[in-house]
């Protein structure tokens, strides 16, 4: 009975989260979550904000959300593929020649695992998916965005559409369609992913600190900021406190 209890804990974990990626004319801001369910009483802390750099050459930055499995498995096939000597631009993503590339490698691996693990989970009669968000850049190169799909299609982030979500993402958006544009600072950007990452925290208790924060400038291909906000950060709470009292300022002043 024990044995069972825990195989059907670790099949159903899942990697239930808020990533955010912001695609600026001065670079790129990402953020994550690092919360886990596995039952209303098990909820865990893992990282879903990976990167990896030659500096100067390229920089590459994975979020995750869905099942941990999933996503574990697909994260550590891509490390052993970097660190494979035989490897080459077809299967390592830093060896990869542009984003486009770097973006379907990563979306056949996620495929392929998903595929994988849900034929173990069906006799189960359970289901396991995840998406991504990649980011990054290379010497030479554009900076890109992209929204992985389970199914390892994907979409890009554009000039219209500065930045992509995955996991629970709609308590987030209001702000960020109300303030993200292309010319957006590094510095606004920030402060808009923290505030869509606060209302969502305030909404949706499957989503919880610590946040991970990476900021990657334009051309310089590689993490120029990075971020762990543990819960009770003095700095966060405050701008938290600032927004709400914001917001009801602002709605006190509306004459309907």
């Amino acid at each position: 009975m024990q044995q069972y209890c825990l195989i059907r804990i670790i099949a159903t974990e899942t990697n239930m989260t808020y990533c955010v990626g912001l695609l600026l004319n001065e670079g790129m801001v990402l953020l994550s979550d690092t919360r886990t369910n596995a039952g209303l009483d098990n909820i865990s802390t893992y990282r879903k904000m990976f990167c990896f750099e030659d500096p100067g050459e390229r920089v590459v930055a994975i979020l995750t959300a869905g099942s941990l499995s999933v996503t574990q498995t697909t994260i550590a096939r891509l490390r052993e593929a970097i660190e494979d000597e035989e490897s080459d631009g077809e299967t390592s993503i830093m060896k990869a020649p542009t984003m486009l590339k770097v973006a379907e490698i990563v979306g056949n691996m996620l495929a392929e695992v998903r595929v994988e693990i849900g034929e173990k989970l069906s006799v189960m009669k359970q289901s396991a998916s995840a998406s991504m968000i990649v980011a990054g850049q290379r010497r030479g190169g554009a900076m890109r965005v992209f929204l992985i799909y389970p199914e390892g299609n994907f979409i890009e982030a554009t000039e219209d559409t500065p930045f992509l979500q995955i996991g629970e993402h709609k308590y987030g958006k209001p702000i960020l369609d109300r303030v993200v544009r292309p010319e957006t600072s590094l510095a606004d950007a920030q402060k808009a992913v923290l505030l869509s990452m606060d209302s969502t925290l305030r909404s949706n208790l499957s989503v919880g600190m610590p946040l991970d924060l990476v900021v990657i400038e334009k051309d310089a291909c590689k993490v120029t900021l990075r971020r762990r906000i543990e819960a009770g950060d003095p700095q966060f709470r405050a701008m938290s406190e600032a927004w709400s009292a914001a917001l009801r300022d602002g709605f006190g002043q509306i004459v309907i």
